[in-house]
């Protein structure tokens, strides 16, 4: 607050700040998967996990939230690392951002990953931050949910009961609402590569954004392989499109992939960038409107599906 004050017969002002911090809570911190299940089958609601840090604690610092029990999942060393095979890529939950965009392998494979990753906040946030904590948060701005439905990933999710896997495109329920359940934890993701042979496919990953630091306006996930990557004008076989911060959730639309498959890039483009301003239904900003949001989804799509051809072509 800014306070008035007087003195040698001059007037300033004094800033003094509030400082909120987080409520008392009790710490854990497991080595393995099977303690961290154990621990929040045992805890239930009154745990939150934490995996990065990077938007729990300032949730908890302005007590926006304030679990009894905290679970840091930093040292279950099995939840980090990426493997990519000949016929799929694994990502494990606790995977931190930095990781996925220096992964030359994985750039290789699913270049859409990386460069989401490479396009998150800054340097210190994409150090800490992690896979699984982006998909668990559900931000409909965030870049891996878009990502992820758009490559039609599959989430693993672990209790101390049971395993399971759930599409991505059935994860993300409502805003930052998930299929999750309160005693699981994501503990991986698995994206099949028989879709996007190397030799053939181009992905891109482009957004609009104020600020390093700032979630996007609108995000475009879009991948498109070919028939034939010397031909003139080769035709798409397979299109993938999906957008960010556009609805409530991570937003596939089918109906631009179905306007590309079959034709080529510029007999479908322009349907394309139509049916995602269609489909789009975005929340206003203090910085963006509805109606440029709108806008903003057909001119992303336009951009990434040009980006991708352009990479599925030059190979």
């Amino acid at each position: 607050m800014l306070e008035p004050n007087t003195q040698s017969g001059r007037t300033y002002t004094r800033r003094r700040w509030a400082t909120v911090k987080p409520a008392a809570f009790e710490y854990h911190r497991p080595d393995s998967v099977t303690e961290a299940t154990e621990l929040l089958a045992d805890l239930g609601h009154d745990a939150e996990l934490l995996a990065g840090n990077q938007s729990l604690g300032i949730i908890m610092a302005n007590r926006l939230a304030t679990p009894d029990h905290l679970v840091d999942l930093g040292q279950v060393e099995a939840l980090s690392g990426v493997t990519v095979r000949e016929d799929a890529v694994e990502i494990g939950s606790m995977t931190t951002h930095r990781d996925l965009e220096f992964a030359d392998d994985l750039r290789d494979a699913l270049e859409m990953v990386p460069e989401a990753a490479e396009q998150i906040a800054g340097p210190a946030v994409r150090n800490q931050g992690t896979v699984g904590g982006s998909v668990a948060e559900a931000d409909p701005a965030g870049n891996y949910p878009a990502a992820f439905v758009a490559l039609d990933a599959d989430f693993h999710l672990t209790s101390a009961e049971d395993e399971r896997t759930v599409s991505a495109r059935d994860f993300f329920v409502a805003y930052m609402f998930t299929d999750l359940g309160p005693d699981e934890l994501v503990t991986g993701v698995t994206i099949d590569r028989a879709p996007f042979p190397v030799d053939r496919t181009g992905m891109a990953f482009e957004e609009l954004k104020r600020g390093a630091q700032t979630f996007p306006t609108v995000s475009a996930a879009t991948s498109l392989r070919v028939d034939d990557p010397d031909a003139d004008d080769p035709v798409i076989e397979d299109a993938r499109v999906t957008l960010a911060n556009v609805a409530d959730v991570p937003l596939h639309v089918p109906d631009a992939e179905a306007t590309l498959e079959g034709g080529t890039l510029d007999d479908g483009i322009d349907a394309a960038a139509d049916a995602a301003i269609e489909a789009a239904d975005p929340s206003p900003e203090m910085h963006a409107d509805e109606e440029w949001k709108v806008e903003l989804a057909g001119e992303y799509t336009r951009r990434s599906l040009r980006t991708a051809h352009e990479r599925a072509t030059t190979r």
